[in-house]
């Protein structure tokens, strides 16, 4: 198996916006709210589902090491999947372009404090990685019947590094 190598750049919503949304407080707030006591960033990711519906899971996933080794991407062709951290802690995203159905070369990302990512239905993504403990995450995605997960091991492994 051949390796490539990868470096996470940081997430910004101009460079996500292919793969999904990133949640964050940038810029000022749409409201300010209770008594002027809290600013709503409202509406910040699109939830997409082709039936079904929205559910919140908590999801524990073990920190991972950097390099990272890459050698499986997912999607969910029936709804969108928003992961949500539930500490101030960086995580690495890695997404793909689809091509004819498989994935096309990889792309890293690593979030900053306060930001979450909303994936696209469809989207390849890697598996959750965050990169200390707890591992602790709200996703909100997609419940219903069916299979909603479709993996592709990939030929070539990319080691995702930081910059």
């Amino acid at each position: 198996m051949s390796r490539f190598d990868i470096t996470a750049q940081p997430l910004t919503a101009h460079a996500f916006a292919p793969f999904g949304d990133v949640l964050d407080c940038a810029g000022d707030p749409d409201k300010i709210i209770n008594a002027g006591l809290c600013g709503r960033y409202h509406d910040r990711a699109r939830l997409d589902f082709s039936d079904g519906r929205a559910g919140i899971s908590l999801f524990k996933a073990q920190p991972r090491s950097l390099p990272y080794t890459l050698d499986l991407l997912e999607r969910h062709p029936d709804g969108s999947q928003c992961f949500v951290p539930m500490s101030e802690h960086p995580f690495l995203i890695t997404v793909a372009p689809d091509q004819n159905g498989k994935p096309g070369h990889p792309q890293a990302f690593l979030t900053a404090p306060g930001q979450a990512v909303n994936i696209h239905r469809n989207t390849w993504h890697g598996v959750l990685t965050p990169l200390h403990a707890p591992g602790l995450f709200a996703v909100i995605d997609r419940i219903g019947d069916g299979a909603n997960l479709e993996e592709a091991h990939l030929d070539t492994s990319f080691a995702v590094s930081l910059g």
